[in-house]
């Protein structure tokens, strides 16, 4: 499994509880590593081993810190490419959640050998949308449910998402967007990717 997906984890549980807190979780979950390399590859049996361990050291389900990652991707100041990636989607949330298939194709040229699991789009009626996620890291729809979260609010967008468990070997999120233009948008402009790409 690709180290960027647990570097993430180290990042975000040293970012959001201290040091103390990954060097507990890791000695939990009992790995041979105490930290991860972005661009080396892992067992991936360490992943819910790690994910375990993180559980049990926080005292919170696993599900609701793979969400807290998938929100942390997007508003922390060193992931600001993260949600770069996001906005590539399009204009409007709608755009955003429509685009969502091509999202793991997006990372694969960002990040080599970083694979995601598939995910499908369907919007059965007007502004009610079945995300599925299909694949390898198991989770990931929690991840997706984070990320997909602060994305609504850096689009100004009122949206409701559900994680409704697994069905057919996928997980299924919904979403309803309530109100798309509830706040103001953070914005997005060609010539910020611009400058960034010159510092």
């Amino acid at each position: 499994m690709h180290g960027l997906i647990f570097r993430t984890v180290e990042a975000f549980v040293s970012d959001a509880f201290g040091t103390g807190s990954w060097q507990d979780a890791v000695a939990i979950a009992g790995l041979e590593v105490s930290a991860f390399e972005a661009m080396l590859q892992y067992d991936p049996a360490y992943f819910p081993r790690l994910l375990d361990g993180c559980a049990e050291a926080l005292d919170r389900p696993r599900s609701v810190i793979l969400e807290d990652i998938g929100a942390y991707l997007i508003t922390h100041q060193n992931h600001a490419s993260v949600r770069r990636l996001m906005r590539f989607g399009g204009d409007t949330y709608s755009e955003l959640l429509h685009s969502l298939d091509e999202l793991p194709g997006r990372t694969r040229l960002a990040v080599s050998g970083l694979e995601l699991p598939q995910i499908n789009i369907r919007e059965p009626i007007p502004h009610q949308f079945v995300v599925t996620c299909h694949g390898d890291p198991a989770g990931f729809g929690h991840v997706l449910v984070g990320l997909l979260r602060a994305m609504a609010d850096d689009y100004g967008t009122l949206a409701v998402l559900e994680h409704r468990g697994v069905r057919d070997a996928a997980e299924v999120i919904e979403v309803a967007v309530v109100e798309a233009a509830f706040s103001e948008d953070r914005g997005f402009m060609l010539a910020d990717r611009a400058e960034d790409a010159l510092t």
